[in-house]
């Protein structure tokens, strides 16, 4: 990691895409999104099988009876529910890059070149 940009280094799909021109804003918005997406995925799965892992190896502890905790399910449950806000926060945070990217064309869509036209040119007989 370097100094001057400390945590860019850990997502290098993003931060190796220059800042160049209307395709590096799509690229970056269309990574971004991607990576949100699979951290919704992963965030929602680890979840699940967090709150498996805690009743099993939970369930009928003598330490937590003795301290008179509350239900293992209740406790699973309450600290799964932060894991699944993060997977919630991620997937609002894929449509804010979506946003992000047609904010972008709406803000600046005047100012980008023209793309031109690639057809083939086609050769017209009547000129001569």
């Amino acid at each position: 990691m370097t100094a001057d940009r400390p945590g860019r280094s850990r997502i290098p799909e993003l931060s190796n895409i220059p800042w160049g021109g209307p395709r590096a804003v799509t690229d970056y918005a269309k990574v971004g999104r991607a990576l949100c997406r699979d951290l919704h995925g992963e965030f929602l799965i680890g979840a699940d099988e967090l709150y498996a892992v805690l009743i099993r190896s939970f369930k009928g502890h003598p330490v937590l009876a003795l301290m008179g905790a509350p239900d293992v399910r209740l406790r699973a449950r309450r600290v799964v529910k932060r894991l699944k806000r993060a997977a919630e926060l991620q997937k609002g945070a894929g449509v804010e890059l979506v946003k992000f990217h047609q904010q972008f064309r709406k803000e600046f869509i005047d100012q980008l070149p023209a793309i031109k036209d690639k057809k083939k040119p086609v050769f017209n007989w009547d000129d001569n």
